[in-house]
């Protein structure tokens, strides 16, 4: 990988300037944009002599290169540090920081450099970054770990020694320890879901052919947006039986609302997709004068329920997905709306698609995310899974920051110990993107090759089912 690795120096010297005291870092643009690339070249290619005539380069030409300056309060550009995705074409998620120069009379006295870094970071994380690595020369490795940065190889560059470092970014491991690490705590001794199917979407009703599911909706959801949370309520539910292999055959709601009208709502949503999906509301229960509320059960039927838990290492890793829609309103980067549009046909064949595809597990992409919920399956097989992000299908209107740890409609994550080969409805995207191995936790691994941790405990604590 080291020839996409970019240069990032922060230089040793020590001066005093009392005058420079104070200093912002702030997104650089015209005048001080020109600023920062003089800086370089008179440190990079005057002082230090790494480059010859310029050190200038396709990144700098890259619209999506953010480029931080740290200015003094008299206007004068003290350092710089671009912020931008690792490779070119689509953004996987993958950023560097490079070209980190601090001006002679502001090294080290003034923390300048290590202003830069920590804004960098700030910036990658909110720019979607999954990785953020830059490779930083041997001298300065000292400070990057005392800002958090972790030493991963050692490289030569421009006649110079170089450490490639990583920045942490745990937002998947965050986001699947809110939403699920205290299930096991929680549910470990409740639960009895038969042998194998610990943890499912879905739980097989002992001596029957029944599937049943249960899904309740997040309250602030239900106050804010009641149509839609009767809509999902549906969608949810729906999902966890065709994770399971199911064909829905019914539903009853619990309802909680302030008063009959805003219940009015909730049930307008519920209706319209009971419709769309060809599933009735068989019943339920309605409680008014109380906060908002909904849950709902779902039946459904197989002879063959498929587990989460049916993963082996050594099997393929499949996503199959609608990447169609766009981000619910209100809900950008959160919840991608693949249903609302799609016809009541296309609804009904999307419930027989993990059933065509016959996996050895299979899960339905909830709140944990892509990443989360493949966490979730290899857990329960005892395994660990490795997704190659290039891989992943993913819709082109969501950055794959988003994608890999929002709700996305309709997402199924299966594994296979031979390729699947049967039709799909043509508006579904179905893609090989990793496998099962030894271990726990998910991996991500990149164009380069490089795997990194991105959930490194199990994520429900209830184990191997």
């Amino acid at each position: 990988m080291t020839e996409l690795l970019e240069e990032v120096v922060l230089l040793g010297a020590r001066r005093a300037a009392p005058d420079l005291d104070a200093f912002v870092v702030v997104r650089a643009d015209g005048p001080e944009l020109d600023a920062y690339r003089a800086l370089r070249r008179d440190v990079f290619v005057r002082e230090q002599g790494l480059f010859t005539g310029s050190d200038a380069d396709d990144v700098d030409d890259d619209p999506r290169t953010v480029v931080l300056i740290a200015r003094a309060a008299d206007g004068e550009v003290l350092g710089g540090v671009r912020v931008h995705p690792a490779v070119a074409g689509r953004d996987l998620g993958w950023w560097r920081g490079s070209r980190l120069v601090v001006a002679p009379d502001a090294r080290m006295l003034l923390g300048v450099g290590a202003a830069l870094v920590r804004a960098a970071c700030v910036v990658a994380e909110d720019a979607g970054a999954l990785r953020f690595d830059a490779c930083v020369q041997a001298q300065n490795e000292r400070l990057f770990r005392r800002l958090g940065w972790v030493a991963r190889e050692r490289v030569h560059r421009h006649g110079h020694p170089h450490v490639v470092v990583d920045w942490p970014i745990a937002r998947i491991q965050r986001l699947a320890s809110a939403t699920k690490a205290a299930l096991g705590g929680l549910l470990g001794s409740l639960v009895d879901s038969g042998p194998g199917f610990l943890g499912d979407d879905g739980a097989p009703v002992p001596g029957t052919d029944v599937v049943a599911a249960c899904d309740a909706i997040l309250p602030a959801m239900v106050e804010r947006d009641p149509e839609w949370a009767g809509w999902c309520a549906v969608l949810v539910n729906l999902n966890d039986l065709t994770a399971m292999g199911a064909s829905p055959v019914g539903m009853l709601d619990a309802i909680g609302a302030r008063d009959a009208s805003f219940a009015r709502r909730i049930v307008r949503g519920l209706g319209e997709a009971s419709r769309a999906w060809g599933v009735p509301v068989l019943g339920g229960h309605t409680q008014l004068g109380v906060p908002a509320a909904l849950s709902v059960t779902a039946l459904g039927r197989t002879s063959h329920p498929i587990p989460g838990a049916g993963g082996r290492p050594g099997q393929a890793v499949r996503v199959t997905a609608d990447l169609g829609g766009r981000w619910r309103p209100g809900y950008t980067g959160g919840q991608w709306d693949s249903s609302s549009h799609r016809s009541s046909a296309q609804l009904r064949a999307l419930t027989g698609v993990v059933a065509s595809l016959r996996p050895a597990a299979a899960k339905d992409v909830s709140m944990s995310g892509l990443v989360g919920t493949t966490g979730m399956l290899a857990e329960a097989s005892g395994c660990r899974a490795v997704l190659d992000v290039a891989a992943v299908p993913a819709p082109d209107a969501a950055s794959y920051g988003d994608w890999l740890t929002c709700f996305p409609g309709f997402a199924m994550i299966t594994t296979e110990a031979a390729p699947a080969d049967v039709p799909l409805p043509p508006f579904v995207t179905s893609a090989v993107c990793g496998e099962l191995t030894d271990g726990t936790g998910v991996g991500l691994r990149w164009p380069d090759g490089v795997v990194t941790d991105a959930i490194d405990t199990p994520v429900t604590g209830l184990g191997a089912a």
